[in-house]
């Protein structure tokens, strides 16, 4: 973002939240950020050499930070960040990204694909412009990995489940408005076709990212509409 001023400031840990065994979400005093949705911090603990890029989960107008965090069974940050309680510091630099919607676009339909912890951005844009049109497809492979999907307007939300297709059936049966399917969203994206007009934000796994670009362009999206951020 031009105009972007970074800033490294050492940040008190408010709490972490478990979703999963493995993934969990960092809060954190903000200490003045300044950023806009869909940007991305760098993270360590202090006096740790070891930093890692994280999008900002929580809404722009929360007077804390949260990143959304997968531990990594390699992972030097993540594992440090999963044993953090209250009191601990982070050192944090940023912000830092062009994952943006623009002012002019909020009124545009969206469309928010995503894989795994590549919610984390869509959770910031969900819950900081208001008004935004959107639609979140949202890959896991399991049901537990669906990331604080209350946060979202269940009306907008499919879930496409890889690994735990008989769930899909009792989770249409019981949860009101949601959404779900089997397989991957690629799959889901070939067979439902999204506008042509929209805006298209992907985030999550490369490989997805590569496959939903050539569906999305196959169905007629410019290029121009279409806007990625690798995870992994």
């Amino acid at each position: 973002m031009s105009g972007t001023v970074v800033q490294t400031k050492n940040h008190r840990v408010q709490s972490v939240r478990h979703l999963t065994e493995s993934t969990f979400v960092v809060r954190f005093d903000r200490n003045g950020i300044e950023f806009e949705p869909g940007q991305y911090v760098s993270v360590g603990l202090t006096g740790d050499i070891n930093m890692r890029e994280y999008s900002v989960y929580s809404p722009a107008d929360a007077d804390y930070l949260e990143i959304l965090v997968k531990e990594v069974e390699e992972g030097h940050v993540s594992r440090r960040l999963k044993r953090l309680t209250e009191g601990d510091e982070l050192e944090v630099d940023g912000p830092f990204g062009f994952f943006l919607i623009e002012e002019e676009d909020v009124g545009r339909q969206v469309v928010f694909i995503a894989t795994g912890t590549g919610i984390s951005p869509f959770h910031c844009f969900a819950g900081s412009l208001k008004g935004l049109d959107y639609t979140l497809l949202h890959g896991v492979r399991t049901q537990d990995e669906r990331y604080e999907h209350g946060w979202f307007d269940p009306h907008r939300v499919i879930t496409c489940l890889s690994r735990d297709p008989e769930a899909v059936g009792t989770l249409a049966a019981t949860e009101s408005g949601a959404r779900y399917a089997s397989g991957r969203v690629t799959d889901y994206l070939r067979s439902n076709p999204v506008d042509p007009d929209s805006l298209c934000y992907l985030c999550g796994n490369c490989d997805m990212i590569y496959e939903a670009f050539d569906i999305l362009k196959d169905h007629g999206v410019p290029p121009e509409q279409l806007f990625a951020e690798v995870y992994f």
